[in-house]
Protein backbone atom coordinates (compact mmCIF):
# COMPACT_ATOMS: atom_id res chain seq x y z
CA UNK A 1 0.00 0.00 0.00
CA UNK A 2 2.85 2.37 0.81
CA UNK A 3 4.39 1.65 -2.58
CA UNK A 4 1.05 2.28 -4.26
CA UNK A 5 0.65 5.62 -2.45
CA UNK A 6 4.18 6.57 -3.44
CA UNK A 7 3.44 5.72 -7.05
CA UNK A 8 0.33 7.87 -7.02
CA UNK A 9 2.30 10.70 -5.44
CA UNK A 10 5.04 10.41 -8.05
CA UNK A 11 2.48 10.23 -10.83
CA UNK A 12 0.79 13.36 -9.50
CA UNK A 13 4.14 15.15 -9.30
CA UNK A 14 5.01 14.15 -12.85
CA UNK A 15 1.65 15.37 -14.09
CA UNK A 16 2.05 18.71 -12.31
CA UNK A 17 5.57 19.16 -13.69
CA UNK A 18 4.39 18.25 -17.18
CA UNK A 19 1.49 20.66 -16.92
CA UNK A 20 3.78 23.41 -15.64
CA UNK A 21 6.19 22.84 -18.50
CA UNK A 22 3.32 22.95 -20.98
CA UNK A 23 2.13 26.26 -19.55
CA UNK A 24 5.65 27.70 -19.65
CA UNK A 25 6.12 26.54 -23.21
CA UNK A 26 2.81 27.97 -24.39
CA UNK A 27 3.11 30.64 -27.04
CA UNK A 28 1.66 34.08 -26.33
CA UNK A 29 0.81 36.27 -29.29
CA UNK A 30 0.68 40.04 -29.04
CA UNK A 31 -0.32 42.59 -31.68
CA UNK A 32 0.86 46.20 -31.27
CA UNK A 33 -0.90 48.81 -33.41
CA UNK A 34 0.95 52.07 -33.88
CA UNK A 35 0.81 55.50 -35.48
CA UNK A 36 3.16 58.48 -35.60
CA UNK A 37 3.23 62.06 -36.85
CA UNK A 38 -0.53 62.21 -37.34
CA UNK A 39 -0.40 65.97 -36.66
CA UNK A 40 -4.11 65.84 -35.72
CA UNK A 41 -5.26 64.75 -39.17
CA UNK A 42 -8.15 62.91 -37.59
CA UNK A 43 -10.50 62.96 -40.58
CA UNK A 44 -10.34 61.00 -43.81
CA UNK A 45 -8.89 63.36 -46.39
CA UNK A 46 -8.29 62.83 -50.09
CA UNK A 47 -5.76 65.66 -50.37
CA UNK A 48 -3.49 64.51 -47.55
CA UNK A 49 -4.29 60.83 -48.10
CA UNK A 50 -5.39 60.45 -44.47
CA UNK A 51 -7.26 57.38 -43.28
CA UNK A 52 -8.57 59.18 -40.21
CA UNK A 53 -9.10 58.01 -36.66
CA UNK A 54 -12.63 56.69 -37.22
CA UNK A 55 -11.39 53.98 -39.59
CA UNK A 56 -8.37 53.26 -37.43
CA UNK A 57 -10.65 52.85 -34.44
CA UNK A 58 -12.82 50.40 -36.37
CA UNK A 59 -9.80 48.31 -37.36
CA UNK A 60 -8.36 48.23 -33.83
CA UNK A 61 -11.75 47.47 -32.29
CA UNK A 62 -12.21 44.53 -34.66
CA UNK A 63 -8.76 43.20 -33.74
CA UNK A 64 -9.59 43.44 -30.03
CA UNK A 65 -12.69 41.32 -30.64
CA UNK A 66 -10.71 38.68 -32.50
CA UNK A 67 -7.44 38.66 -30.51
CA UNK A 68 -6.79 38.41 -26.80
CA UNK A 69 -3.74 40.66 -26.67
CA UNK A 70 -3.77 44.02 -28.44
CA UNK A 71 -1.79 47.17 -27.62
CA UNK A 72 -2.04 50.63 -29.27
CA UNK A 73 0.87 53.10 -29.22
CA UNK A 74 1.52 56.58 -30.65
CA UNK A 75 5.06 57.77 -31.43
CA UNK A 76 4.36 61.50 -31.15
CA UNK A 77 3.52 64.75 -32.96
CA UNK A 78 -0.05 64.03 -32.00
CA UNK A 79 -1.78 67.03 -30.43
CA UNK A 80 -1.06 69.86 -32.90
CA UNK A 81 -1.57 70.55 -36.58
CA UNK A 82 -5.17 70.97 -37.70
CA UNK A 83 -7.99 73.27 -36.63
CA UNK A 84 -9.81 70.44 -34.84
CA UNK A 85 -6.84 70.29 -32.44
CA UNK A 86 -5.34 73.77 -32.47
CA UNK A 87 -8.48 75.65 -31.40
CA UNK A 88 -8.88 73.60 -28.21
CA UNK A 89 -5.13 73.08 -27.80
CA UNK A 90 -5.18 69.31 -28.13
CA UNK A 91 -8.15 68.49 -25.91
CA UNK A 92 -10.15 66.95 -28.77
CA UNK A 93 -7.23 64.68 -29.65
CA UNK A 94 -6.89 63.54 -26.04
CA UNK A 95 -10.60 62.68 -25.93
CA UNK A 96 -10.55 60.76 -29.22
CA UNK A 97 -7.46 58.74 -28.30
CA UNK A 98 -8.99 57.91 -24.92
CA UNK A 99 -12.00 56.50 -26.75
CA UNK A 100 -9.61 54.48 -28.93
CA UNK A 101 -7.99 53.10 -25.74
CA UNK A 102 -4.49 54.31 -26.54
CA UNK A 103 -1.97 52.65 -24.22
CA UNK A 104 0.75 55.32 -24.38
CA UNK A 105 2.18 58.21 -26.40
CA UNK A 106 5.69 59.56 -26.53
CA UNK A 107 6.11 63.31 -26.87
CA UNK A 108 7.07 64.63 -30.30
CA UNK A 109 8.61 68.06 -30.78
CA UNK A 110 5.31 69.55 -31.97
CA UNK A 111 3.52 68.25 -28.88
CA UNK A 112 5.28 71.07 -27.03
CA UNK A 113 3.77 73.73 -29.32
CA UNK A 114 1.15 74.79 -26.75
CA UNK A 115 3.74 75.10 -23.97
CA UNK A 116 4.50 73.07 -20.86
CA UNK A 117 1.53 74.29 -18.84
CA UNK A 118 -0.80 72.92 -21.49
CA UNK A 119 1.06 69.59 -21.51
CA UNK A 120 0.37 69.31 -17.80
CA UNK A 121 -3.34 69.87 -18.47
CA UNK A 122 -3.39 67.42 -21.38
CA UNK A 123 -1.71 64.78 -19.23
CA UNK A 124 -4.28 65.30 -16.47
CA UNK A 125 -7.21 64.95 -18.86
CA UNK A 126 -5.81 61.89 -20.68
CA UNK A 127 -6.18 58.33 -19.46
CA UNK A 128 -3.05 57.28 -21.35
CA UNK A 129 0.47 58.22 -20.14
CA UNK A 130 3.01 60.50 -21.82
CA UNK A 131 6.39 58.76 -22.03
CA UNK A 132 9.77 60.52 -22.27
CA UNK A 133 12.50 58.94 -20.17
CA UNK A 134 15.19 61.35 -21.41
CA UNK A 135 13.29 64.49 -20.42
CA UNK A 136 14.39 66.32 -17.29
CA UNK A 137 14.50 69.82 -15.81
CA UNK A 138 17.54 72.04 -15.39
CA UNK A 139 16.56 72.73 -11.77
CA UNK A 140 16.27 69.04 -10.96
CA UNK A 141 12.55 69.18 -10.18
CA UNK A 142 10.40 66.26 -11.26
CA UNK A 143 8.37 66.60 -14.45
CA UNK A 144 4.76 65.85 -13.60
CA UNK A 145 3.41 65.17 -17.07
CA UNK A 146 5.73 62.36 -18.22
CA UNK A 147 6.72 58.87 -17.14
CA UNK A 148 9.86 56.94 -18.04
CA UNK A 149 8.03 53.69 -18.82
CA UNK A 150 4.99 51.52 -18.24
CA UNK A 151 4.66 47.75 -17.77
CA UNK A 152 1.63 45.86 -19.08
CA UNK A 153 0.88 42.14 -18.83
CA UNK A 154 -0.70 39.92 -21.50
CA UNK A 155 -1.37 36.24 -20.64
CA UNK A 156 1.52 36.27 -18.22
CA UNK A 157 3.89 38.06 -20.61
CA UNK A 158 5.12 41.38 -19.27
CA UNK A 159 5.78 44.16 -21.78
CA UNK A 160 7.80 47.22 -20.83
CA UNK A 161 7.34 50.36 -22.95
CA UNK A 162 9.65 53.35 -22.44
CA UNK A 163 9.66 56.67 -24.27
CA UNK A 164 12.35 58.84 -25.84
CA UNK A 165 11.89 62.38 -27.14
CA UNK A 166 14.20 63.85 -29.78
CA UNK A 167 16.77 66.36 -28.48
CA UNK A 168 15.95 68.31 -31.65
CA UNK A 169 12.83 69.48 -29.78
CA UNK A 170 14.98 72.21 -28.25
CA UNK A 171 14.91 74.01 -31.60
CA UNK A 172 12.04 72.30 -33.42
CA UNK A 173 9.43 74.06 -31.35
CA UNK A 174 9.47 77.65 -30.12
CA UNK A 175 12.25 78.03 -27.50
CA UNK A 176 9.81 79.42 -24.92
CA UNK A 177 7.90 76.12 -25.04
CA UNK A 178 10.87 74.17 -23.65
CA UNK A 179 12.41 76.67 -21.26
CA UNK A 180 14.05 74.91 -18.33
CA UNK A 181 13.92 71.48 -19.98
CA UNK A 182 16.84 69.20 -20.77
CA UNK A 183 16.63 66.53 -23.49
CA UNK A 184 19.18 63.98 -22.35
CA UNK A 185 21.20 61.73 -24.65
CA UNK A 186 18.65 59.11 -25.83
CA UNK A 187 21.29 56.40 -26.14
CA UNK A 188 22.57 56.78 -22.58
CA UNK A 189 19.03 57.03 -21.24
CA UNK A 190 17.94 53.91 -23.12
CA UNK A 191 20.83 51.90 -21.71
CA UNK A 192 19.80 52.86 -18.17
CA UNK A 193 16.10 52.11 -18.72
CA UNK A 194 16.72 48.77 -20.46
CA UNK A 195 18.99 47.71 -17.58
CA UNK A 196 16.19 48.59 -15.17
CA UNK A 197 13.53 46.75 -17.20
CA UNK A 198 15.37 43.59 -18.22
CA UNK A 199 14.67 41.74 -14.96
CA UNK A 200 11.06 42.91 -14.83
CA UNK A 201 9.69 42.21 -18.30
CA UNK A 202 9.77 39.70 -21.15
CA UNK A 203 9.46 42.23 -24.00
CA UNK A 204 11.11 45.66 -24.20
CA UNK A 205 9.55 48.28 -26.50
CA UNK A 206 11.04 51.72 -27.12
CA UNK A 207 8.40 54.26 -28.12
CA UNK A 208 10.52 56.96 -29.71
CA UNK A 209 10.32 60.22 -31.60
CA UNK A 210 13.81 60.09 -33.08
CA UNK A 211 13.41 59.17 -36.74
CA UNK A 212 15.95 57.70 -39.13
CA UNK A 213 17.08 60.83 -41.00
CA UNK A 214 20.79 60.86 -41.78
CA UNK A 215 21.01 64.50 -40.73
CA UNK A 216 19.92 63.74 -37.16
CA UNK A 217 22.51 63.10 -34.47
CA UNK A 218 20.31 60.61 -32.63
CA UNK A 219 18.20 58.15 -34.62
CA UNK A 220 16.37 54.94 -33.88
CA UNK A 221 18.93 53.15 -36.07
CA UNK A 222 21.72 54.39 -33.82
CA UNK A 223 19.65 53.37 -30.81
CA UNK A 224 19.27 49.82 -32.13
CA UNK A 225 22.96 49.63 -33.02
CA UNK A 226 24.26 50.80 -29.65
CA UNK A 227 21.72 49.52 -27.12
CA UNK A 228 21.06 45.79 -26.83
CA UNK A 229 17.97 44.32 -25.25
CA UNK A 230 15.34 46.32 -27.14
CA UNK A 231 12.98 44.00 -28.99
CA UNK A 232 10.97 46.65 -30.82
CA UNK A 233 11.26 50.36 -31.58
CA UNK A 234 8.04 52.15 -32.54
CA UNK A 235 9.40 55.33 -34.08
CA UNK A 236 8.32 58.68 -35.49
CA UNK A 237 9.68 62.12 -36.42
CA UNK A 238 11.14 61.42 -39.88
CA UNK A 239 7.78 60.33 -41.41
CA UNK A 240 9.27 57.25 -43.10
CA UNK A 241 7.09 54.47 -44.47
CA UNK A 242 8.61 51.16 -43.30
CA UNK A 243 6.30 48.66 -44.94
CA UNK A 244 7.81 45.60 -43.27
CA UNK A 245 9.84 47.35 -40.63
CA UNK A 246 13.63 47.49 -40.47
CA UNK A 247 15.74 44.97 -38.56
CA UNK A 248 18.88 46.43 -37.00
CA UNK A 249 20.86 43.82 -35.08
CA UNK A 250 18.14 42.05 -33.06
CA UNK A 251 15.79 45.03 -32.93
CA UNK A 252 12.80 45.66 -35.17
CA UNK A 253 12.15 49.32 -36.06
CA UNK A 254 8.60 50.18 -37.15
CA UNK A 255 7.25 53.48 -38.48
CA UNK A 256 3.93 54.31 -40.18
CA UNK A 257 4.61 57.32 -42.39
CA UNK A 258 2.57 60.40 -41.50
CA UNK A 259 -0.85 62.07 -41.32
CA UNK A 260 -2.75 58.81 -40.58
CA UNK A 261 -2.05 57.56 -44.10
CA UNK A 262 -1.13 54.20 -42.59
CA UNK A 263 -1.99 52.19 -39.52
CA UNK A 264 0.98 50.09 -38.48
CA UNK A 265 0.93 46.84 -36.56
CA UNK A 266 3.59 44.50 -35.25
CA UNK A 267 2.87 40.86 -34.39
CA UNK A 268 5.05 39.28 -31.72
CA UNK A 269 5.22 35.67 -30.58
CA UNK A 270 6.65 35.17 -27.08
CA UNK A 271 7.68 31.78 -25.73
CA UNK A 272 9.32 31.12 -22.37
CA UNK A 273 9.92 34.82 -21.88
CA UNK A 274 11.68 35.25 -25.22
CA UNK A 275 10.50 36.90 -28.44
CA UNK A 276 10.56 34.05 -30.94
CA UNK A 277 9.01 35.90 -33.89
CA UNK A 278 8.33 39.53 -34.80
CA UNK A 279 6.75 40.89 -37.99
CA UNK A 280 5.90 44.47 -38.92
CA UNK A 281 3.17 45.49 -41.36
CA UNK A 282 1.31 48.58 -42.53
CA UNK A 283 -2.32 49.04 -43.52
CA UNK A 284 -2.48 51.80 -46.15
CA UNK A 285 -5.53 53.98 -46.54
CA UNK A 286 -6.15 52.44 -49.97
CA UNK A 287 -6.98 49.11 -48.32
CA UNK A 288 -9.61 50.64 -46.03
CA UNK A 289 -12.13 51.74 -48.67
CA UNK A 290 -14.67 49.19 -47.43
CA UNK A 291 -14.01 49.76 -43.72
CA UNK A 292 -16.99 51.30 -41.97
CA UNK A 293 -16.01 54.22 -39.77
CA UNK A 294 -16.42 53.84 -36.02
CA UNK A 295 -19.67 55.57 -35.14
CA UNK A 296 -18.57 57.05 -31.80
CA UNK A 297 -15.33 58.54 -33.14
CA UNK A 298 -17.16 59.98 -36.16
CA UNK A 299 -19.78 61.51 -33.87
CA UNK A 300 -17.13 63.11 -31.64
CA UNK A 301 -15.29 64.56 -34.64
CA UNK A 302 -18.53 66.05 -36.02
CA UNK A 303 -19.42 67.60 -32.67
CA UNK A 304 -15.96 69.12 -32.24
CA UNK A 305 -16.10 70.59 -35.74
CA UNK A 306 -19.50 72.15 -35.05
CA UNK A 307 -18.26 73.61 -31.78
CA UNK A 308 -15.22 74.99 -33.58
CA UNK A 309 -17.45 76.88 -36.01
CA UNK A 310 -18.22 79.33 -33.22
CA UNK A 311 -14.51 80.07 -32.90
CA UNK A 312 -13.66 80.10 -36.60
CA UNK A 313 -16.23 82.87 -37.08
CA UNK A 314 -14.24 85.16 -34.78
CA UNK A 315 -12.66 88.21 -36.41
CA UNK A 316 -8.85 88.47 -36.29
CA UNK A 317 -8.52 91.76 -38.20
CA UNK A 318 -9.40 93.67 -41.32
CA UNK A 319 -8.03 94.09 -44.81
CA UNK A 320 -8.35 97.34 -46.73
CA UNK A 321 -7.99 95.49 -50.03
CA UNK A 322 -9.03 92.19 -51.54
CA UNK A 323 -6.38 89.56 -50.85
CA UNK A 324 -5.70 87.65 -54.05
CA UNK A 325 -5.25 83.92 -53.54
CA UNK A 326 -6.76 82.76 -56.82
CA UNK A 327 -5.20 79.49 -57.96
CA UNK A 328 -4.15 80.78 -61.38
CA UNK A 329 -2.50 83.83 -59.84
CA UNK A 330 -0.56 82.43 -56.86
CA UNK A 331 0.87 79.72 -59.11
CA UNK A 332 2.14 82.01 -61.85
CA UNK A 333 3.16 85.31 -60.24
CA UNK A 334 3.40 87.56 -57.24
CA UNK A 335 0.14 88.33 -55.40
CA UNK A 336 -0.62 90.58 -52.46
CA UNK A 337 -1.83 87.61 -50.39
CA UNK A 338 1.37 85.73 -51.14
CA UNK A 339 3.27 88.80 -49.97
CA UNK A 340 1.21 89.03 -46.77
CA UNK A 341 1.78 85.38 -45.89
CA UNK A 342 5.52 85.46 -46.49
CA UNK A 343 5.86 88.82 -44.71
CA UNK A 344 4.22 87.16 -41.69
CA UNK A 345 6.66 84.23 -41.89
CA UNK A 346 9.67 86.53 -42.23
CA UNK A 347 8.54 88.69 -39.30
CA UNK A 348 7.85 85.68 -37.07
CA UNK A 349 11.50 84.63 -37.16
CA UNK A 350 13.23 87.90 -38.01
CA UNK A 351 14.54 86.06 -41.07
CA UNK A 352 16.48 87.40 -44.04
CA UNK A 353 13.86 85.99 -46.38
CA UNK A 354 10.76 83.83 -46.62
CA UNK A 355 9.45 81.53 -49.32
CA UNK A 356 6.27 79.48 -49.57
CA UNK A 357 4.70 77.49 -52.39
CA UNK A 358 1.78 79.01 -54.25
CA UNK A 359 0.03 75.64 -54.19
CA UNK A 360 -0.36 75.94 -50.43
CA UNK A 361 -2.53 79.06 -50.82
CA UNK A 362 -6.06 77.87 -51.46
CA UNK A 363 -8.41 80.88 -51.45
CA UNK A 364 -8.79 84.66 -51.60
CA UNK A 365 -10.13 86.93 -48.84
CA UNK A 366 -12.59 89.73 -49.57
CA UNK A 367 -12.00 93.29 -48.45
CA UNK A 368 -13.27 93.91 -44.90
CA UNK A 369 -13.24 91.74 -41.80
CA UNK A 370 -11.02 88.64 -41.74
CA UNK A 371 -12.19 85.66 -39.69
CA UNK A 372 -10.20 82.73 -38.37
CA UNK A 373 -12.17 80.49 -40.68
CA UNK A 374 -11.11 82.51 -43.73
CA UNK A 375 -7.45 82.25 -42.77
CA UNK A 376 -7.78 78.51 -42.25
CA UNK A 377 -9.49 78.20 -45.64
CA UNK A 378 -6.53 80.00 -47.22
CA UNK A 379 -4.00 77.76 -45.39
CA UNK A 380 -5.89 74.53 -44.67
CA UNK A 381 -3.10 71.97 -44.52
CA UNK A 382 -1.79 72.45 -41.00
CA UNK A 383 1.73 73.19 -42.20
CA UNK A 384 4.17 74.56 -39.66
CA UNK A 385 6.57 77.45 -40.15
CA UNK A 386 10.29 76.70 -40.06
CA UNK A 387 13.46 78.76 -40.16
CA UNK A 388 16.39 77.24 -42.00
CA UNK A 389 19.88 78.36 -42.94
CA UNK A 390 21.10 77.93 -46.50
CA UNK A 391 23.59 79.39 -48.94
CA UNK A 392 22.80 82.02 -51.52
CA UNK A 393 23.49 79.40 -54.18
CA UNK A 394 20.82 77.10 -52.73
CA UNK A 395 18.38 80.00 -52.37
CA UNK A 396 18.84 80.87 -56.04
CA UNK A 397 18.46 77.18 -56.95
CA UNK A 398 15.14 77.16 -55.07
CA UNK A 399 13.86 80.16 -57.02
CA UNK A 400 15.06 78.55 -60.24
CA UNK A 401 13.13 75.41 -59.38
CA UNK A 402 10.08 77.45 -58.42
CA UNK A 403 9.75 79.01 -61.87
CA UNK A 404 10.80 75.91 -63.79
CA UNK A 405 7.24 75.08 -64.89
CA UNK A 406 6.19 78.65 -65.74
CA UNK A 407 3.85 79.63 -67.42
CA UNK A 408 2.01 76.48 -66.29
CA UNK A 409 0.04 77.12 -63.08
CA UNK A 410 1.95 74.72 -60.81
CA UNK A 411 1.94 74.64 -57.02
CA UNK A 412 5.73 74.90 -56.77
CA UNK A 413 5.68 78.55 -57.93
CA UNK A 414 7.21 80.64 -55.11
CA UNK A 415 5.74 83.51 -53.12
CA UNK A 416 8.51 85.46 -51.36
CA UNK A 417 9.41 88.12 -48.81
CA UNK A 418 12.77 89.85 -48.38
CA UNK A 419 13.59 88.69 -51.90
CA UNK A 420 13.34 90.33 -55.29
CA UNK A 421 14.18 88.45 -58.47
CA UNK A 422 13.52 88.51 -62.18
CA UNK A 423 13.38 85.59 -64.57
CA UNK A 424 13.01 84.84 -68.23
CA UNK A 425 10.06 82.51 -68.67
CA UNK A 426 11.11 81.68 -72.23
CA UNK A 427 14.58 80.45 -71.26
CA UNK A 428 15.38 76.81 -70.65
CA UNK A 429 14.41 75.58 -67.16
CA UNK A 430 17.50 75.79 -64.99
CA UNK A 431 18.64 79.02 -66.62
CA UNK A 432 15.65 81.26 -66.08
CA UNK A 433 16.50 83.30 -62.96
CA UNK A 434 18.63 86.30 -63.92
CA UNK A 435 19.16 88.50 -60.87
CA UNK A 436 18.30 88.05 -57.20
CA UNK A 437 18.36 90.56 -54.33
CA UNK A 438 17.99 89.72 -50.64
CA UNK A 439 17.29 92.56 -48.23
CA UNK A 440 17.94 95.05 -51.02
CA UNK A 441 21.43 93.69 -51.72
CA UNK A 442 22.51 91.48 -54.59
CA UNK A 443 22.51 87.84 -53.61
CA UNK A 444 25.91 86.41 -52.67
CA UNK A 445 26.04 82.71 -53.62
CA UNK A 446 28.59 82.03 -50.86
CA UNK A 447 26.78 83.85 -48.08
CA UNK A 448 24.57 82.01 -45.59
CA UNK A 449 21.02 83.33 -45.25
CA UNK A 450 18.18 82.55 -42.87
CA UNK A 451 14.98 81.74 -44.73
CA UNK A 452 11.53 80.95 -43.38
CA UNK A 453 9.51 78.29 -45.16
CA UNK A 454 6.89 75.64 -44.40
CA UNK A 455 7.53 72.08 -43.27
CA UNK A 456 6.25 70.66 -46.56
CA UNK A 457 8.86 72.50 -48.61
CA UNK A 458 11.56 71.94 -45.98
CA UNK A 459 11.08 68.20 -46.41
CA UNK A 460 11.63 68.54 -50.16
CA UNK A 461 7.95 68.88 -51.05
CA UNK A 462 7.09 70.19 -54.52
CA UNK A 463 10.61 69.18 -55.54
CA UNK A 464 12.48 71.64 -53.31
CA UNK A 465 15.22 69.09 -52.67
CA UNK A 466 17.77 71.83 -51.93
CA UNK A 467 15.90 72.53 -48.67
CA UNK A 468 15.92 68.96 -47.38
CA UNK A 469 19.41 69.05 -45.87
CA UNK A 470 19.42 72.71 -44.81
CA UNK A 471 19.92 73.03 -41.05
CA UNK A 472 16.76 73.98 -39.13
CA UNK A 473 17.35 76.99 -36.91
CA UNK A 474 13.90 77.18 -35.33
CA UNK A 475 10.27 76.19 -35.70
CA UNK A 476 7.02 78.02 -34.94
CA UNK A 477 3.41 76.91 -34.82
CA UNK A 478 1.02 76.41 -37.68
CA UNK A 479 1.34 78.65 -40.71
CA UNK A 480 -2.25 79.77 -40.25
CA UNK A 481 -1.46 80.77 -36.67
CA UNK A 482 1.53 82.80 -37.82
CA UNK A 483 -0.62 84.64 -40.36
CA UNK A 484 -3.41 85.35 -37.86
CA UNK A 485 -0.91 86.78 -35.35
CA UNK A 486 0.52 89.05 -38.04
CA UNK A 487 -2.89 90.28 -39.22
CA UNK A 488 -3.98 91.00 -35.65
CA UNK A 489 -0.79 92.97 -34.97
CA UNK A 490 -0.93 94.97 -38.22
CA UNK A 491 -4.64 95.43 -38.87
CA UNK A 492 -5.87 96.83 -41.14
CA UNK A 493 -3.57 95.16 -43.64
CA UNK A 494 -3.19 96.48 -47.17
CA UNK A 495 -0.49 94.49 -48.96
CA UNK A 496 0.40 95.37 -52.53
CA UNK A 497 2.12 93.75 -55.48
CA UNK A 498 5.55 95.36 -55.24
CA UNK A 499 7.59 93.84 -58.03
CA UNK A 500 9.18 91.15 -55.90
CA UNK A 501 8.85 88.70 -58.78
CA UNK A 502 9.31 90.02 -62.32
CA UNK A 503 8.79 87.87 -65.39
CA UNK A 504 10.77 89.36 -68.28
Amino acid sequence: MKFKKLSITLLTLILVMTLSFTILAEEVNLRIYHVNDVHSRVEEDDYAGSMGYAKMAALIKEARREKENVMFLDAGDTFHGQTIANINEGESISHILDLMKLDAVTLGNHDFNYGQDRLIELDEMSRFPFLAANLSREDGEEISYTKDYIIKEYDGVKVGVFGLATPETSYKTHPKNVEGLVFENPITTAEEVVNELEDQVDVVVALTHLGISKGSEYTSIKLAEEVSGIDLIIDGHSHNVLEEGMMVNDTMIAMAGEYSKYLGYVDLTVENGEVEAINANLIPREETAEVEKDYVISLVVDRVNKANEVITSQVVGRTAVELNGARGNVRTGETNLGNLITDAMKAKFGADAAITNGGGIRASIDQGEITQGEVITVLPFGNTAMLMELSGADLKAALEHGVSEYPAAEGLFPQVSGIKFNFNGDAEPGNRVQEVWVGGEKLDPNKMYTAATNDFMKAGGDGYSMFADAPIVSEAGGLEEVLMEYIEANTPVAPEVEGRIIAD
